[in-house]
């Protein structure tokens, strides 16, 4: 009887357990980041959002304004930034992990097909809602962009009369190349093929490639057009006559089943108000003045009505 007993209590124990976690005040079982937070919390009015960035600046600004306009929302976020690159992002979205990413579409698409020549903004959003996989969504581009480029100083584009990718493939076995470690892996092949583009070198040069272009250790270098070291540093970026770098347009990212109404209306309403030149002014505030990312973002959306 006594085996019995123990064995009834243990059950009724469990029982109590599970129903402890399943309701109450604690909301839901702690091991199941899907569920539904209590009734009445913020969370429950707008959902739960996990924002994540890739591992640069500008990310982790855009990353902190979604964050910063759905808390507003009554959202429960939290905050994952500097992940890492697109191949780690893409997968933790895709799983659930990761809620929201704010994202660029031609870079999207070029990652899911690499063949695909969709330049504009519209054709290249179209694409996207064809081959992103089915546990994705993307909400509405952004008039901002910020695009792929092959930047030299100014300096060696009068000395060697560089203008357009033509020009540079004409002399670009002599030249060093730097740039994020995956650019070469995603690019290379698209770069020779379109245009006949190859290099001496390729440096990983990630973060430091407008500084690298600046001090001559290379000669041309992928850097973002919304970069403020394309300024500062006397860069231009040679033209891409035949649109080899598709629109890049800044995109929330969502995976579909984490997603709510309150979270997809209040990215849209980003979206809506972001420009070029206020992700230009943000990144000048971050890079020049060295504030903070979550200050310069609270003060974006303050002046948009958003925070």
């Amino acid at each position: 009887m006594r085996r019995k007993y123990g064995i009834a209590g243990a059950l009724i124990s469990a029982m109590l357990a599970l129903t402890a976690c399943g309701g109450g005040s604690t909301g839901g079982n702690p091991l199941d980041t899907t569920s539904a937070a209590p009734s009445g919390s913020a969370a429950a009015a707008g959902g739960k959002a996990v924002v994540g960035s890739f591992d640069f600046p500008e990310s982790v600004l855009l990353a902190s304004i979604y964050a910063q306009a759905l808390e507003a929302k009554g959202v429960q976020v939290e905050e994952k930034p500097n992940i890492g690159t697109r191949e780690v992002v893409i997968d933790q979205v895709k799983t659930g992990g990761l809620t929201v990413v704010p994202e660029y579409n031609g870079n999207l698409l070029a990652f899911l097909d690499q063949k695909n020549t969709a330049a504009t903004t519209d054709d290249v959003d179209a694409a996207l809602k064809e081959k992103l996989p089915a546990e994705l969504e993307v909400l509405d581009s952004s008039p901002a962009e910020d695009k792929d480029s092959l930047s030299i100083t100014k300096e060696t584009q009068t000395k060697q009369s560089l203008n357009t990718m033509e020009d540079l493939a004409k002399v670009s076995k002599n030249m060093t190349f730097g740039g994020p470690p995956e650019f070469k892996e995603r690019w290379e092949a698209r770069l020779k093929e379109v245009y006949g583009l190859e290099f001496k070198e390729w440096k990983s040069t990630g973060a430091t490639t407008a500084d690298a272009l600046k001090d001559g250790s290379i000669q041309v270098g992928n850097v973002f057009t919304t970069d403020p070291k394309m300024t500062a540093n006397n860069l231009v970026a040679v033209q891409d006559t035949k649109n080899i770098f598709p629109a890049q347009n800044v995109t929330p990212l969502l995976n579909k089943a984490g997603a709510t109404d309150t979270i997809r209306t209040t990215l849209n309403d980003i979206s809506a108000k972001l420009s070029t030149q206020s992700l230009l002014d943000m990144m000048r505030s971050i890079s020049v003045n060295k504030d903070e990312p979550a200050t310069v973002a609270k003060e974006w959306l303050t002046s948009n009505g958003l925070g």
